[in-house]
């Protein structure tokens, strides 16, 4: 790529240089990320609280629950009316009716006790319920805090819809998978916050490659309660996947910036419109006809900027004292339109003497350059 050092000219310049390297004098910006660090901070917050209450106040209760009914004795024949003890009573099964969901179908039984008290228990497993649980049959239904948790069917025992034993991994698998899924949002605050002023060039992997790992870690999360059989060793095993992604991704950045190290300038050739050319951009300096509208409009000797719609009446014209200098890469500091990040390039200009940078699409960018060369 060739380099060529423009100075600033006091009159109209004679041609557009494709590929120039030259000290700016530092653009006036807003920064570009403001709503977005707001956004990101603010679903962090809400994911971490979720998360919090979910890990640290429900998952401990339900884990409660599930080891005081499996250590639970069973009723004296003088405490029946505790909850605390499993109760068991005859009873016979007075009918059933099938509950269909949209994956998976449950029959729900109403049982009547010797001594006409009734009852009633959810049990999964669909079609293979039926066999076992007609109507008439003689069943017995064990009580734990006035819920049946389990029928004991001739052949062989059921635990019901409310037996507590697993009731933790539901609640630990929404914690988790929130917790983890937050821990994306809350790099996406941590990096624009932070790193985005140190890391002036702005690359799509610097959040996108660390989110989807707090994605796939989510989905880690959600299964790893299932997957083991206590809590302890569910947090195990998303420390390890943590470890595994956390390696990958500093890996990956390792060779990400190595790729990337260099110049910054862009070499683009100029492609002078034969006709008006109308796509989405901004204009952005201390000027008159900045941040005018959201798109731009190309021709041959003419750049404007419009509201989005390339009608004559809509449209402001940039006059020819504006310089380009050269295209680069865009900057965290770089403001830009949301339809524009990540497939940006940045016109950094001058207008006798005030710093001025236009954004569009990688593809637009030989337009532009045409359109502010001088005419033949």
């Amino acid at each position: 790529m060739t380099r060529v050092r423009t100075e600033v000219p006091t009159e109209m310049p004679t041609e557009v240089p494709a590929g120039v390297a030259t000290e700016v004098p530092p653009v006036v910006r807003r920064s570009r990320n403001r709503g977005q660090l707001i956004g990101a901070a603010a679903v962090a917050a809400v994911c971490a609280l979720a998360a919090a209450w979910l890990l640290l106040i429900s998952t401990p209760a339900a884990i409660g629950d599930g080891h005081a009914f499996r250590t639970a004795s069973r009723c004296a024949p003088d405490d029946s009316a505790s909850d605390d003890c499993l109760r068991t009573v005859g009873a016979r099964i007075d009918h059933t009716e099938e509950v269909r969901g949209r994956r998976t179908s449950s029959y729900r039984l109403y049982v009547v006790e010797a001594d006409g008290t009734e009852g009633r228990a959810t049990l999964g497993g669909g079609p293979s319920v039926s066999p076992v649980a007609s109507p008439g049959a003689a069943v017995r239904v064990t009580y734990w805090r006035g819920q049946i948790r389990y029928v004991d069917f001739a052949a062989g025992r059921r635990y019901t819809h409310a037996d507590p034993r697993d009731d933790y991994k539901v609640v630990a698998t929404a914690g988790l998978a929130i917790g983890l899924y937050g821990t994306g949002f809350l790099w996406c605050w941590f990096w624009m916050a932070l790193h985005a002023r140190v890391a002036r060039r702005a690359q799509p992997w610097d959040i996108g490659l660390p989110f989807l790992a707090a994605v796939c870690l989510a989905v880690v999360g959600a299964c790893a309660p299932w997957a083991t059989d206590d809590m302890g060793a569910a947090l195990l095993l998303v420390a390890e996947a943590t470890a595994v992604a956390v390696a990958v991704c500093a890996v990956t950045a390792v060779l990400l910036r190595r790729r990337r190290r260099g110049d910054d300038t862009i070499d683009v050739p100029p492609t002078r419109p034969t006709e008006e050319q109308h796509f989405p951009g901004r204009i952005v300096g201390e000027v008159p006809y900045a941040e005018h509208g959201t798109h731009l409009l190309a021709a041959a000797g003419l750049l404007a900027t419009t509201m989005g719609h390339p009608g004559v009446a809509h449209r402001r014209a940039v006059p020819r004292t504006l310089t380009p200098l050269r295209v680069r890469h865009p900057y965290w500091s770089d403001p830009s339109p949301p339809d524009l990040r990540g497939r940006a390039w940045v016109l950094e200009c001058e207008d006798e003497g005030v710093p001025v940078l236009i954004v569009t699409q990688r593809q637009h960018m030989p337009w532009v350059l045409g359109a502010l060369a001088p005419r033949p």
